[in-house]
Order: structure tokens, then sequence, then C-alpha cells
């Protein structure tokens, strides 16, 4: 009975998570932020929460996806030319209801670049000289909001086009901005 009883808590002990398992503050930061936003998404839209509804909103979702959020949806097969698909993996719980940071956990398991995804420190619009910034980091703000800028040449015409969008795209910044 001392062996059964020993067998028993072996058993036990392997069915709790260990704490290496569980996301600590800032893991999987991509997956964790997109996941979040479209399931409140989904909420929202009152879509019917069946895993077939949910892979055909989370890939129509992963179309309009930019840079860490594309990428997170390539490793998933969300995106036309991924290699894999793991969507199955979170349009089921998803559908269950299972929190996102638990879903993240187990796509860690499965592929551990997806936890490894971060999102660029943004830049504070409303405070920040444009004019410091290097071309790289205007040409990085115009692409996070799904814009170009054909025929810029200069630095000053990043400038110029960012102020111009910046009502639509950061519209509390552009608001900041005229008040100073």
């Amino acid at each position: 009975m001392l062996c059964l009883s020993g067998l028993s808590v072996a058993l036990a002990l392997t069915l709790v998570p260990s704490s290496t398992d569980a996301l600590k503050e800032g893991d999987c930061e991509v997956c964790v932020g997109f996941l979040g936003k479209f399931y409140q998404l989904l909420q929202e839209e009152d879509v019917k929460f069946d895993s077939t509804a949910i892979e055909k909103a989370l890939v129509k979702s992963c179309k309009d996806a930019r840079g860490k959020d594309n990428r997170f949806c390539y490793y998933i097969g969300a995106t036309s030319d991924a290699a894999t698909k793991i969507i199955n993996e979170i349009s089921k719980p998803l559908s269950y209801h299972v929190p996102v940071e638990k879903i993240c956990e187990k796509l860690k398991k499965k592929d551990s670049q997806i936890c490894e995804l971060k999102y660029d420190k943004q830049v504070d619009l409303s405070t920040v000289d444009l004019k410091k910034l290097k071309v790289k980091d205007l040409k990085k703000i115009l692409e996070e909001w799904g814009e170009t800028c054909k025929g810029c040449a200069e630095k000053s015409d990043f400038i110029r086009k960012i102020n111009e969008l910046m009502p639509k795209y950061a519209p509390n910044a552009a608001k900041a901005r005229t008040e100073l």
C-alpha cells in the first residue's frame, strides 16, 4: 500500500503545472497582446464561439496585421505564406473562453519563437521632437500606421507626412501638439 500511495503522489505532482510553465511578466508579449485584442474583438462583434468561426475571424484579423502581430500570425499559420498551421491550438481553447495567457503558454511549448516576439518601444508622439528622430524611426512610425511616404527623399518629407497623418492615427498626440 505504501508503494501505491507514493505512486499517486508522484502522479499528482506531474499533473500540477510547474512554475517554469507559467508565463512571467512580459513573456509572450505579442501573443498575449494580439490574442487579447482578438478575443475582445470577438466579443464586440458577437462572433459565435465555435472553433470554425473563430478560425475564420483569426485569419481575417491576420490579413490586416502589421509588424510583430503579422509575424505572430505567420508563426501560428494564419497567413497565406505560413509553412505550418496551428491555429486550431488557438481557436479551440478560445471557443471555451480559456484565458489567452494559458493559450500562449501552450503555444510556447509548440514553438518557442512565438513567445520571443516583443513589440518595439512606442514613440510618444505628443512629446517627441520628430526632427531629432532618425529617418529609420520616422519610417517605422509610418509603417506601423500602414502608410508609406512615396517620393520622400529628405527627412523633412517624412516629418511632414507624419504631421499630416497624425490626426488620423494618433489624434491625442496631434491635439497635444497643437496645444503646445
